[in-house]
């Protein structure tokens, strides 16, 4: 009695805990799909990877499901009672691999399109920072070629030779100079220089090229302009890497999935509906 007792309870908690949980698979796929968008790349990816995510789940209930009624088919001392749902769980198993099969060229096609237009758009920005950049310096070299611009650089220029020529009569001054962190390594060049050729000529074209602020801005412009493009070139590196893992996890698994449904789903019922299986069932009873 009690071993009858236990395996009418544990039949019956394994078919119970199976439905459970193939309903609460319908329930979050109820939940999932709102809101509803279906003309939306980005919403079919997110959909598609949470279904494939939770996508085992009906297959465990599945399976508790067949086991508890494998178990309950054991005890033939009682009439069987209560509605048969194994027919509609192959049904749903069988439409649960067409839906994952359909998944798998659908989600890759998205994430190769939302990848395509990320990456479209980082290759515009790209060019908006460069098309930016350019202006700058074009409004740069605008305002250093006018006369005003010209008498700022002509300031500039004889202040620095003062300064360095200064510097270079000194001799504690220019040790001081070529210690000192906070000078910059530019002027140091140009005191070791000036320091060898001591011609006043020399040292005014040193200063006319540290002083250059055209080839100064240029210089900046082309460090600015190949990090834009390194950059732009990591984003669409890493957008494609991303895109590629993504679609073959979720495909990949979307495939295996639709392959499980279908086996066990196509199966069951083509032994539900063979009339020599219950007839060798019913000769082993």
């Amino acid at each position: 009695m009690i071993n009858r007792f236990t395996t009418v309870n544990a039949a019956r908690t394994l078919t119970v805990a199976g439905i459970v949980l193939m309903l609460s698979f319908l329930l979050d796929v109820f939940v999932l799909i709102f809101p509803f968008q279906p003309t939306d790349s980005r919403w079919q990816i997110a959909l598609v990877t949470a279904l494939v995510d939770r996508g085992i789940v009906p297959m465990v209930g599945l399976g508790m499901l067949f086991t508890g009624y494998w178990i309950g088919s054991t005890d033939d001392s009682e009439p069987k009672q209560g509605i048969d749902v194994r027919f509609p769980s192959l049904i749903f198993a069988s439409i649960l691999g067409l839906i994952f099969l359909v998944f798998f060229p659908l989600h890759l096609n998205n994430v190769r399109q939302v990848s395509a237009d990320r990456v479209e758009k980082i290759s515009q920005e790209a060019e908006q920072a460069e098309t930016q950049l350019k202006n700058r310096l074009s409004q740069a070299k605008e305002q250093l070629s006018s006369e005003r611009g010209k008498a700022q650089i002509e300031q500039l220029r004889a202040r620095t030779k003062t300064q360095l020529a200064e510097i270079l009569k000194d001799e504690a001054k220019y040790k001081q100079a070529l210690e000192s962190p906070q000078v910059p390594q530019p002027v140091k060049d140009v005191l070791k220089k000036a320091k060898a050729n001591p011609n006043p000529k020399e040292l005014d074209k040193l200063i006319n090229q540290q002083t250059d602020p055209l080839a100064t801005a240029q210089r900046n412009a082309d460090l600015e302009l190949n990090k834009i493009r390194s950059n732009k070139e990591r984003l669409e590196q890493r957008t494609k890497q991303d895109a590629w893992k993504t679609g073959l996890r979720t495909g990949l698994s979307s495939l295996l999935l639709s392959v499980g449904y279908i086996i066990i789903g196509w199966s069951g019922l083509r032994g539900m509906n063979n009339p020599s299986s219950n007839k060798r069932k019913a000769t082993m009873r």
